[in-house]
């Protein structure tokens, strides 16, 4: 086994954990958080070594759907990145270290001759005390001096780009009214204004990679991967896997052949009516349409195989029975199930239905008539059984898997100049549409101008798509054979690990469960565990830690009163 301090830190966290991400390889669907440190650390990167501006459109493009947090999050980033770019010195970025044994990569190495180096890494965080206690830069010291016979790595530094949580403030009773976003975005520019990067010199201590090379024996001997529960476990990518089974976040393994063109294709359609959604499923081949508006009697070629997913009524004497819509819809995936038929593609229109069928269906099972009925616990039932079907759906042995969704236009959101624009996304709560756009191959819009019909890949911050794939033109005629030619040319171009620099760089990264208890701990608003709490007035707070180091930068000291634990409750 190859060693990384990535994966050994996680063996030591938690045995099952590594054994998950690293043995079993299971990859979950994306939470898309404005503050996954996955997505800042690599616009951090990006704006070093090209531009502040291709930074924050890559951290725009890292979402299917923006909203008003992502933008604060972009002001931050854009606050701090020029700052960045001014203070690190001249250097190569990104340098691999790699043998049998091991394999990192140094984030900026630095010449001082041409025999001697300084390394940086490269932190959004202000947990200075963790990572002061981690291994990760005396080994690339080792391993890069290893590597190279006479070069010499002089000095070992980390970069802090200190990472400001607040939130929005709403009317309470000391605070009598709300605050207004352009308010809250000057408060957010005012608390930056308090804190400065800090760059923190690390002395070289052997014994560091002398217990990491323990660690990886103990990792490369163990056969048990027992389970560690720490408060950690809230922010795992595994917690619902590993504690009850669920399977819902479990990203599907996507079916190869000869490590090349995918057998199933997962598309996702949404667009204003009568744009040509269901025309193009249409033309997909031997389709069953999975309809909950019967939008199905004008198509070309006459009504479609189809199931209508809907109440259905019988009566038995005097007796009414009613079979609930998502009843319908489980038993027709469960037929589908045994492939005891031609068909190629399966089509679901609309999604939306569907979930407000689950709605239904879990209200009576429940008996409550909302969500919060049920303390709001309810949000995340619903939620798990929508997704755990729809998971089932898109495993379905068919070669195609076709959903089709109305647009949403009636949210806005409000750019940093203060100006509001209109969002356009599928017709379904936000949650539930990071979720699906994460199992899907392409989510792409229809676009009606008259008798032109376009099929439309754009993404941005107001224009919601996704996908595994990555689509390289912005639109296309609404066609079948149109589609079919972008789509092989994108899975054609799709490398197995993705692309290898953002693989080394999520290899080497902090865990998002670490950056986000951090951000537990260093938030006044936010809970112990992250759903089921509320709270309205919410405050600044920045976490630090005091360590004796030596700082090149000497940083503005800051008095941050100890963060409150108070509950929050939300969907």
């Amino acid at each position: 086994m190859q060693l990384s301090y990535s994966r050994i830190s996680t063996h030591v966290k938690c045995p099952y954990q590594f054994k998950l991400r690293y043995i079993d390889k299971l990859e979950t669907l994306p939470k898309y958080d404005p503050q996954d440190p996955l997505i800042i650390g690599t616009a951090l990167h990006t704006a070093i070594e090209k531009d502040v501006e291709t930074a924050i459109d890559q951290y725009y493009a890292s979402y299917p759907v923006i909203t008003d947090l992502h933008v604060d999050e972009a002001i931050k980033l854009e606050y701090w990145l020029p700052k960045i770019k001014g203070l690190l010195p001249q250097g190569e970025h990104e340098v691999k270290i790699e043998d049998d044994d091991f394999k990192g990569f140094i984030d900026l190495l630095v010449p001082i001759d041409d025999d001697t180096f300084d390394i940086y890494d490269f932190k959004y965080s202000n947990n200075v005390k963790s990572y002061l206690e981690s291994q990760q830069l005396h080994l690339y010291k080792y391993y890069f001096e290893k590597l190279n016979p006479g070069k010499h790595i002089r000095n070992l530094y980390f970069m802090f780009v200190p990472k400001t949580t607040i939130r929005i403030k709403y009317k309470n009773k000391t605070n009598p009214r709300d605050e207004t976003i352009a308010e809250f975005r000057k408060r957010i520019i005012e608390t930056l204004d308090k804190h400065e990067i800090q760059f923190v010199k690390v002395d070289y201590d052997p014994t560091k990679v002398i217990d990491f090379l323990t660690d990886g024996k103990h990792a490369i001997e163990d056969t048990t991967f027992e389970k560690k529960t720490t408060r950690l476990c809230d922010w795992c990518e595994y917690q619902g896997y590993c504690e009850k089974g669920d399977l819902t976040m479990i990203l599907p393994k996507n079916e190869r052949t000869d490590g090349q063109a995918t057998v199933k294709k997962k598309i996702w359609i949404y667009g204003a009516p009568f744009s040509g959604k269901t025309y193009l499923a249409n033309e997909f081949p031997d389709m069953l349409l999975l309809s909950t508006d019967g939008n199905y009697t004008q198509l070309p070629g006459g009504i479609p195989p189809h199931i209508d997913i809907k109440n259905i009524v019988t009566t038995e004497g005097r007796m009414t029975k009613t079979q609930l819509a998502w009843d319908v819809f489980k038993e027709t995936i469960s037929e589908l199930e045994k492939k005891q038929n031609d068909f190629k593609t399966v089509v679901v229109d609309l999604v939306e239905d569907t979930y407000e069928a689950c709605r239904l269906y879990m209200y009576d099972k429940l008996g409550i008539t909302h969500e919060s009925d049920d303390s709001f616990r309810a949000w995340d039932k619903v939620r798990t059984e929508f997704l755990s079907t729809m998971r089932r759906l898109t495993n379905l042995d068919y070669e195609n898997i076709i959903l089709i969704s109305h647009e949403d236009t009636s949210k806005d959101i409000t750019r940093k100049s203060g100006d509001k624009v209109t969002s356009i996304k599928p017709n379904i709560n936000d949650k539930v549409a990071n979720k699906l756009a994460g199992m899907m191959d392409i989510v792409m819009r229809t676009i009606a101008d008259g008798d032109n019909y376009q099929l439309s890949f754009k993404k941005n911050e107001v224009v919601f798509g996704g996908g595994r794939l990555n689509i390289h033109v912005d639109e296309i005629e609404n066609s079948y054979d149109a589609l079919m030619e972008v789509y092989h040319e994108a899975n054609a171009g799709k490398k197995h690990a993705e692309n290898s620099q953002n693989e080394s760089r999520r290899a080497e990264m902090p865990k998002a469960e670490e950056e986000h208890a951090e951000q537990q701990d260093a938030s006044e608003d936010t809970p112990e565990k992250p759903v089921k709490r509320m709270r309205k007035h919410r405050e600044e707070s920045v976490e630090t830690d005091e360590t004796p180091v030596e700082q090149v930068e000497t940083p503005v000291e800051t008095e941050t009163p100890k963060p409150r634990r108070r509950r929050r409750r939300t969907e």
